[in-house]
């Protein structure tokens, strides 16, 4: 959504916003004033805090808890600012996110000041092959930290915000680039589950103007102050540059299914945990954890309470043990799922591969994961809210991400890869004489969808040959030039243009001869190709997808 917005204004949003951090982060260490507004009665009443009503009691394991105001920094932390960022990825998109995110801001310190890269993420196959799993190990971390810990003690969670900063200023000083965000950072992994294919209102960056400055993407403003990329290739399929085109060809990455089926159960398993530990519900929705006096003494106390008895097992166990039982349950769960889906589909819808049962699955648990998350998260503050605003933020909730799974449901990659290759066929039909197209189209090709686009250059009346070639000639340097199409594999992906253009493969691999030899790039190509079995190239659009999957860009 915030793909156009000029790189000198986010700039000051992100200054605003690193300053308002750093703000926060110096309260979670020294603040003398704002224990005032959680007093009950005091002259800051309407934002007291009526937990700390001497009338009511919170229990946990069958005590009431001793609260006495509190400073607000933890509590506005927990309870505004990781909901509304869970809420921007998913609504706005990643795009938005990662524009204005201040641990991005402050990982790119060391590049501002000069300040080379030691190495770079290509010495570490390893971790770029399965960085998800390094993410949702720290992120396991972190969700036992903030029970155990990092929850209500200030400055420790004043600490840990501090460490990580500096952590994602010396990720990018050693490896460069968005290595950070990338490889490291444990909510770059929640960004993959909650925007899938794209966000709410992301952006479309297969369908945007070629070589621009697309979604999140690095970028800089040269001296005429024009916005340019400022990319290294620190990745490639870049998620700031095209997150569906990322998405899909990161879904079978080693560690995926982990993230995307792991999260759902941490996030059940947390939610629950307050449960399985105070024995009610109340001791969650009342916010005390985010200002509890007794943490640390609570550590080795019993961590479960069940049916009015405690349960010998140490705070310190109880909560791994939960956290980690209940994301194993469910990834199992949910891969069984998969699999049967996936034979379901086969049985019934045969065109469909193996990969869009793995992606509806993935939408189900984002969908689940986003309504489970606002049922709980930052819940404290919603229950103070008049009850008509209550239900008109959960009716909002449902319905974003109720519209987020419709749309997300029918995605794949060959409707991504035909938009795409529809999109630079456009750009080819605007350049032929508009008396051609004008009593066709009757208006702008901007309206026509792709489908129709593609009917189109089908039936475009009293073309050449060589206007055919000449269109396809163009799709096709766009999309290599794009990596959408890779010249050993885009024979089979672009295999419906070919039929809508009347290309045979023997023209294709002449053109892509000449672009290779216009461009002076070595690729992998066959100077004479056999024409594939007319079986082949006049079968229904179910085959053909399938032939696409088979031949997939690595």
């Amino acid at each position: 959504m915030l793909a156009k917005i000029s790189e000198r204004r986010m700039h000051v949003v992100r200054w605003v916003l690193i300053i308002g951090w750093g703000v926060l982060i110096l309260s979670l260490f020294y603040d003398p004033i704002s224990s005032v507004l959680t007093i009950p009665n005091g002259p800051w009443g309407f934002l007291g805090d009526p937990t700390l009503d001497p009338n009511r009691c919170v229990q946990v394991q069958g005590a009431c808890v001793d609260l006495e105001p509190y400073q607000i920094g933890a509590r506005i932390f927990w309870g505004m600012v990781v909901p509304c960022g869970i809420f921007i990825v998913f609504v706005f998109g990643h795009e938005t996110w990662r524009r204005i995110c201040p641990l991005y801001f402050f990982s790119q310190i060391p590049r501002a000041l000069g300040l080379p890269p030691r190495s770079s993420i290509k010495s570490f196959p390893w971790l770029e092959r399965n960085h998800f799993y390094l993410q949702f190990g720290l992120f396991f971390l972190g969700l036992n930290g903030r029970i155990l810990l990092v929850n209500s003690i200030r400055p420790v969670l004043g600490t840990f915000l501090v460490l990580t900063l500096l952590s994602s200023a010396g990720v990018v000083w050693f490896l460069g680039g968005r290595s950070w965000c990338h490889y490291v950072c444990p909510f770059g992994m929640v960004q993959t589950v909650f925007t899938g294919p794209r966000g709410l209102l992301d952006s479309q960056a297969h369908v945007s103007q070629p070589k621009g400055v697309t979604q999140s993407m690095c970028r800089t403003v040269d001296a005429t102050r024009q916005e340019k990329s400022a990319c290294i290739s620190c990745k490639s399929l870049c998620m700031d540059i095209d997150s569906e085109k990322s998405y899909w060809e990161h879904l079978q990455k080693p560690g995926r299914r982990l993230v995307q089926y792991g999260y759902l159960g941490l996030v059940i398993g947390y939610f629950l945990f307050y449960w399985l530990y105070a024995g009610n519900f109340d001791y969650y929705f009342s916010g005390v954890w985010s200002h509890e006096a007794a943490a640390l003494d609570n550590l080795w106390k019993p961590g479960f309470y069940w049916f009015g008895m405690a349960v010998p097992i140490p705070k310190l166990i109880a909560a791994p043990l939960t956290l980690g039982g209940f994301a194993i349950a469910i990834f199992h769960l949910c891969t069984r799922l998969e699999k049967r889906y996936r034979g379901y589909l086969k049985s019934n819808s045969p065109h469909l591969g193996s990969e869009q049962s793995q992606h509806r699955l993935f939408a189900i648990c984002t969908f689940l994961a986003f309504n489970i998350f606002f049922i709980y998260g930052g819940r404290p503050e919603i229950n103070s809210w008049p009850l008509a605003m209550q239900l008109a933020f959960q009716g909002m909730i449902t319905l974003a991400s109720g519209i987020w799974l419709y749309r997300t449901w029918e995605r794949s990659p060959d409707q991504y890869l035909r938009e795409s290759v529809a999109d630079k066929l456009k750009r080819q039909l605007a350049k032929l004489p508009a008396g051609l197209l004008t009593p066709l189209i009757g208006g702008s090709l901007d309206r026509l969808s792709a489908d129709q686009i593609y009917v189109l250059a089908k039936t475009l009346p009293h073309t050449a040959q060589y206007d055919r070639r000449k269109l396809y000639k163009g799709v096709l340097q766009e999309t290599l030039e794009a990596e959408q199409v890779t010249s050993a594999n885009s024979l089979m992906r672009l295999h419906y243009l070919q039929e809508q253009l009347e290309i045979t493969p023997q023209q294709h691999y002449d053109l892509l001869a000449e672009l290779t030899a216009a461009t002076g790039v070595q690729q992998a190509i066959h100077p004479i190709a056999p024409p594939l079995p007319r079986t082949v190239l006049r079968q229904g659009s179910g085959h053909q997808r399938t032939i696409m999957r088979s031949d997939r860009t690595p």
